[in-house]
């Protein structure tokens, strides 16, 4: 039977991910796979999960099997507000400026829904992540780079310029794929554009709390907190398997975000919040959140020195300051793409770096995560990978 007359205008301009379709095909466990931006099981706090549930069903008992506010928790928002606050502004954050999603996922997927109708322009970082920008795709966006960057001088073209176009969407800190931080004077230029062009930013921060080394920069909303919708994510700190985010913004963008979050789940799964409630507020995140960074800090350095010990002459890589991923350039014959079934079939996994450009460029560039192998078998996985390269480069 052909179903094709039944789906939506929409459909064609669904996109699949390589990432997911590399995990429908193999097993985890049997590959080196630098591919996906899987968190160490090793942080999830799985030794406390049976106290913290117990803990929640004895205080909140049958409320946390309820359904619960679209919002959420009023107890989860308040703690973010009292812990997130002084990371976010370095101050005070109403709970009114507060809303959970069902993931930082959920929170691109909204914003796109919300804001854009098929053809409006919507500005990224080029590459860009993979997640945001298969959403900007589903709701038939027109998805440029950002002029700001694509230029390279740090100036904005008019010529550059598409017209009129509402949002800018990137991940200031560590970016997904690239690992790159923007630094203050390229927030502030941001901020500048999309005031002048009276666009609305949405800042995707799902990596902030993990940083290794260097200075926290200051995040674009306590820069432009009128027109910026920041989103955040215990995917990273607590466990992605929550599927938990939130979104920062002003009352009046949250207000129609709420009406559509309704239509999409009612509410956000309210023994879940819970579990995070009692993390957030016991303090176990944060010392859960300490071990993490010192895993972390060792496993990135532990895939430099790797590449740096293999990787054959001609390739280059980013040293990110914090994050899950190294972003690696190879030599410009270099075919990513192309390559992936040969180390596919010698174990190893990675993404192609073009899938993250929304042209299809740069097939000499490639993502590796440092977050989900052991040190061991990176070690393996670097050896093979770098291999393969070297047959490539010749």
């Amino acid at each position: 039977m052909d179903y094709s007359r039944f789906f939506s205008d929409d459909v064609p301009s669904f996109m699949r991910s390589p990432v997911r379709e590399i995990f429908r095909k193999v097993d985890l466990a049997s590959i080196y796979s630098f591919a996906g931006g899987y968190p160490d099981a090793a942080t999830f706090p799985v030794g406390e999960m049976e106290s913290l549930t117990r803990k929640v069903m004895e205080k909140y008992g049958a409320r946390a099997l309820q359904y619960g506010a679209t919002q959420g928790v009023t107890e989860l928002r308040e703690a973010i507000s009292h812990w997130y606050g002084p990371r976010l502004t370095g101050g005070n954050l109403p709970l009114e400026n507060i809303q959970i999603t069902t993931s930082s996922q959920q929170g691109i997927d909204i914003c796109a829904r919300v804001f854009l109708n098929p053809g409006d322009v919507i500005y990224t970082t080029n590459p860009a992540y993979l997640g945001a920008i298969q959403s900007f795709k589903a709701y038939r966006a027109d998805i440029r780079p950002l002029p700001l960057f694509a230029s390279g001088d740090g100036h904005v073209h008019q010529d550059q310029l598409p017209g009129k176009a509402k949002l800018i969407y990137v991940v200031p800190d560590f970016c997904n794929p690239s690992g790159i931080t923007l630094t203050l004077e390229e927030r502030k230029a941001l901020v500048d554009f999309a005031r002048k062009e009276d666009l609305l930013i949405i800042e995707d921060s799902p990596y902030r709390e993990l940083r290794y080394e260097g200075v926290p920069v200051p995040t674009i909303y306590s820069l432009a907190p009128e027109r910026t919708l920041h989103l955040g994510s215990f995917s990273k700190v607590f466990a992605p398997g929550f599927r938990l985010g939130w979104m920062i913004a002003e009352p009046q963008l949250l207000e129609q975000i709420f009406v559509c979050k309704q239509a999409l789940d009612l509410c956000p799964p309210v023994f879940d919040q819970y579990l995070a409630l009692e993390f957030l507020s016991s303090g176990a995140l944060d010392r859960n959140l300490a071990r993490s960074l010192e895993l972390y800090r060792t496993k990135r350095d532990h895939l430099l020195a790797l590449l740096q010990k293999y990787m054959p002459e001609g390739v280059s890589w980013t040293h990110p300051e914090g994050g899950l991923f190294v972003w690696v350039t190879l030599p410009q014959e270099v075919d990513t793409v192309a390559m992936y079934d040969e180390a596919l079939s010698a174990g190893v996994a990675y993404v192609a770096g073009s899938f993250f450009y929304l042209d299809g460029s740069h097939r000499n560039t490639m993502r590796l995560n440092f977050s989900f192998l052991d040190k061991d078998r990176m070690e393996e996985g670097v050896r093979r990978l770098s291999h393969i390269i070297a047959k490539q480069i010749g």
